[in-house]
């Protein structure tokens, strides 16, 4: 069996606890517009791996993984692939490796348990708190996406809930209001993650020659989305 990655970083700190290998897979069906991977989108490109191979180039870094990390896949759309990454982790779990799953539940639920079943942490992300949201903002389902999230509290998996907050697009106190009330809907919640709108994927979309479809949005700071929040009684990072 074989994979497509787009590339990994060996020490990343943003995605799951501890430092973590971060392995981004190669396709996606999804088209968000704050994506800041477009490269990650086409199928039937990127490196061509086995989870042996890949399991082996993760564990290397294994020293640093010493305070809580391990291994995050991501995308991409990791559950695009969804034999791999449940091989993948397979392997990393029998060496005692934490793995985290980040995705946005896109995919077929059943292949997904099986990845499911390897995970010790999922990632999710809620993109919108409506199916109009979903359908406009990312080509997804609000449906499809809850029930990902149901199967994972139903297998009692650890759950943080990711969301973009974007201005003049995520930024509404409702909307904020309902992600928060949406998340913690799910017992196996630890956290959400409220994640500021960035630009530095611009100079990308540039060298692809396709549009950014938020071009001309500002970014939101980190301190200014956190005051916000704090004063919707909704921060609890």
């Amino acid at each position: 069996m074989e994979g497509r990655i787009h590339s990994v970083q060996s020490l990343g700190a943003v995605d799951g606890p501890g430092l973590r290998y971060v392995i981004f897979t190669q396709g996606c069906p999804l088209r968000c517009k704050c994506c800041h991977n477009p490269d990650t989108w086409a199928f039937g490109e990127g490196e061509q791996v086995t989870p042996q191979e890949l399991a082996k180039r993760a564990l290397r870094f294994r020293p640093y993984w010493k305070n809580g990390g391990g291994v995050t896949v991501t995308g991409g759309e990791p559950l695009s692939q969804p034999d791999f990454v449940a091989a993948l982790f397979s392997i990393l779990r029998a060496e005692g490796v934490h793995t985290a799953l980040d995705t946005s539940g896109a995919g077929d639920l059943a292949a997904a348990r099986r990845v499911l079943e390897q995970t010790s942490l999922v990632l999710a992300d809620l993109k919108s708190p409506t199916e109009e949201g979903y359908r406009e903002f990312c080509g997804g389902s609000l449906a499809h996406t809850l029930d990902f999230l149901r199967l994972t509290e139903e297998m009692g998996i650890p759950l943080w809930v990711r969301h973009v907050v974007i201005p003049g697009v995520t930024d509404s106190a409702g909307s904020l209001a309902a992600i928060h009330r949406m998340a913690h809907g799910f017992s196996n919640l630890e956290k959400i993650e409220w994640l500021p709108f960035k630009t530095l994927c611009l100079e990308k979309y540039g060298r692809m020659g396709i549009p950014f479809p938020l071009e001309g949005t500002p970014a939101l700071e980190a301190d200014a989305l956190q005051k916000t929040l704090q004063k919707l009684g909704l921060w609890d990072r």
